[in-house]
């Protein structure tokens, strides 16, 4: 497939396969998010840091598998590409039947990771359409639509998987309180893991007949053996480590994902730690940070570029960011919970601003640039279990052990945003 679109407007029926797209992205990852609390009461996991192994597997699927996810690109094609992704997502969610039956915390870890790896062969795909499908000065404008069908699957998720799952874990819970026996406690856990049959069954059979539909769905190409230059000049750098930028934007992805994973996912364990919430609070409470997310995403397609950069964006929001965490640790119940939401509106602003400060100038090696910043994503993987080992093993008070995984995070991006973008660009 060599077409490409009228660059005179917005390909339409690629701009809504891209949408479907990236909320298919947001719903399962916000899912996976929304499945902590669930996994520890199912898999009766002892601490928060067991249960945090659940975006562990998600989130550090991106770092083995966004440079393979490349190689795989070129082979293949984006399209074929596209249909791949789909499939091994469908893939992985059928593979949580087979956990459930077995009640093995281990492969329905290995069903994320799956799901995870899935994610980023379709992560490294689908962002390249939204600059061919339309004029490049409309671009902007793309992102921005599909990034709020990704936040909104992300409101939708965790909505749905609290309907279906939390509650019936909620009943459980004091089912299991009152358990006289090791085997009724058992029988309780085995009832409890069922429910993720008929979800899962079903987010299979429709990434599955969507793959078959965009199978046979004609997109534009993207020729990745091309030469690229920056304002028409070719690069005179021989190698991806001549762009020091770029990875400092790398480690401002791992920080970025970092805070918003935080804030999104373990707010509701923080939520039950706080004990004050209401449950309807707990058990949405993705839902609420992924709100708040979705006004400073507006606020952002308002202001950017006519009022502010996205250097200053990205300062405003880090800084707003720290003011939120630490008014979140100094104060109780549903107060630091509001807080910690309203974190979704600091983080809102940063990956889009990060991402093309990272990759800007690279020429010929955006490709491979764009996929060394897509591993940054590991940093979902790893600060929670940072957060849950200080919390869980060093008995740091849950809300200052929050406060200590968060702020180093905003301030490296601050960094990035003043000074670290630049490092290596000619002055």
């Amino acid at each position: 497939m060599n077409s490409t679109p009228n660059q005179n407007k917005t390909a339409f029926g690629p701009m809504v396969i891209c949408c479907a797209l990236f909320f298919i992205l947001g719903f399962v990852t916000w899912a996976n998010g929304s499945l902590i609390p669930f996994a520890k009461k199912a898999f009766d996991l002892e601490t928060d840091l067991q249960a945090y192994l659940v975006t562990f597997a998600s989130y550090i699927a991106y770092f083995f598998l966004a440079i393979p996810s490349s190689w795989i690109l070129k082979k293949i094609g984006f399209h074929n590409g596209l249909v791949t992704s789909l499939v091994i997502l469908g893939l992985g969610s059928l593979l949580f039947i087979p956990a459930a039956e077995k009640s093995s915390y281990i492969l329905f870890l290995t069903a994320i990771f799956v799901q995870g790896s899935g994610m980023a062969l379709l992560q490294t795909a689908v962002n390249p359409y939204l600059s061919i499908i339309g004029p490049i000065d409309s671009a902007a404008q793309r992102i921005s639509i599909a990034g709020f069908c990704n936040k909104t699957a992300g409101i939708v998720a965790p909505i749905i998987l609290s309907t279906l799952l939390l509650k019936g874990a909620n009943a459980a819970e004091a089912r299991l309180a009152q358990a006289g026996s090791e085997t009724e406690k058992q029988n309780i856990l085995n009832e409890l893991l069922q429910q993720l049959h008929a979800p899962y069954i079903a987010l299979a059979a429709v990434l599955g007949l969507f793959a078959i539909v965009l199978k046979f769905v004609k997109l534009p190409e993207v020729n990745m053996e091309k030469e690229e230059s920056v304002d028409g000049v070719t690069h005179s750098k021989k190698s991806i480590f001549d762009y020091p930028h770029l990875f400092l934007g790398a480690l401002a992805i791992f920080f970025c994902v970092a805070v918003e994973v935080m804030a999104g996912d373990i707010i509701g364990t923080y939520a039950r730690e706080l004990g004050t919430v209401p449950a309807v609070f707990r058990d949405n409470a993705t839902a609420f940070t992924l709100g708040f997310m979705l006004v400073g995403y507006l606020i952002g397609i308002i202001t950017i570029p006519k009022f502010i950069s996205q250097q200053a964006a990205l300062r405003i929001c880090t800084s707003v960011g720290i003011l939120f965490t630490i008014l979140s640790v100094f104060t109780t119940g549903v107060i630091s919970f509001w807080f910690v939401a309203l974190l979704g509106l600091a983080n809102s602003l940063m990956w889009p601003a990060i991402f093309p400060l990272g990759i800007k100038g690279l020429g010929r090696f955006t490709k491979t640039g764009s996929a060394i910043m897509i591993m940054g994503i590991a940093g979902g993987a790893i600060w929670p279990l940072v957060y849950g080992f200080m919390k869980d093993k060093l008995h740091i008070d849950f809300q200052h052990a929050f406060l200590y995984a968060m702020v180093p995070g905003y301030l490296y991006i601050i960094y990035f945003a003043s000074k670290g973008h630049k490092a290596g660009t000619a002055k």
